[in-house]
């Protein structure tokens, strides 16, 4: 298999939750590129492979590499948790691409790479299915890393989604360095939904220390956040509701006069 890069989204990192096209592709590749958990995570089916592990903030160096090797012949898979396309290392694959069709790189052999882009549950997929039905209606995902997207654009979207009352799914809610946006998300959402509008943290995602909570949007605080865990905010109609011990959140479609 010459010149092959596949680009594959690897799921939450439940390995019951990798695609079988992701497994076979994976089984096809000689050389993985990606950050080492997600190789631990997906266990087995990674041995025997060249592993070349670059720490988080290399992401610009990971792809350049995925891209090297595959146009040196090598059957190569660039690894990503989630879905590779969305907030993810897919999108740098084709910016380098398109930088090389602009004469801003010197690299022409890339142009030779044949790419195959292979998705991959989301976050917020997965914390929804964990709750049970809370995209059920319009959503969006937001995120709040103001690293590579000015906070103007991201405060600007946040008023959208709150004009709109879209479920709202959070990205890189906090970081080590980056506490405040999520409390300025939390107010700007406060003034288009109920205070009691649900929200789920999903803290590492059908792994084996997940933890899930279900809260309300004024009780929502960037302490209780870190950067494993996935935020999902409802919408103006989402309904959490409880069964004896079990606790569900969906956003209903509007079905109501049928129902009744």
């Amino acid at each position: 298999m010459q010149n092959k890069l596949f680009v594959i989204g690897m799921g939450p990192g439940d390995a019951q939750l990798v695609a079988p096209r992701a497994l076979a592709a994976l089984e096809a590749s000689t050389d993985l590129v990606a950050y080492g958990l997600y190789l631990d995570l997906l266990g087995g089916v990674c041995d025997g492979k060249t592993h070349h592990q670059l720490p988080l903030g290399e992401e610009i160096a990971r792809a350049r590499l995925a891209l090297d090797l595959a146009a040196q012949g090598k059957a190569t898979a660039l690894v990503s948790s989630g879905d590779i396309g969305i907030y993810a290392m897919a999108t740098l694959v084709f910016e380098l691409l398109d930088q090389q069709l602009q004469g801003k790189e010197n690299h022409p052999e890339w142009l030779d790479v044949e790419i195959e882009v292979i998705p991959g549950i989301s976050a917020m997929q997965a914390a929804a299915s964990r709750v049970g039905a809370m995209l059920g209606h319009d959503f969006c995902t937001i995120s709040l890393s103001d690293l590579l997207t000015p906070w103007e654009t991201i405060e600007k979207r946040l008023h959208s989604a709150g004009t709109g009352d879209f479920v709202v799914s959070f990205y890189n809610p906090v970081s080590k360095k980056r506490n405040w946006q999520l409390n300025t998300a939390r107010d700007i959402l406060l003034q288009y939904r109920p205070a009691e509008t649900p929200v789920v943290l999903g803290r590492q995602l059908t792994r084996d220390d997940e933890s899930i909570r279900i809260i309300r949007l004024d009780e929502l605080d960037a302490k209780d956040v870190d950067m494993f865990t996935l935020v999902s905010v409802g919408n103006s109609e989402s309904r959490h509701i409880v069964n004896g011990s079990r606790e569900w959140v969906y956003t209903p479609r509007g079905y109501k006069k049928k129902l009744l």
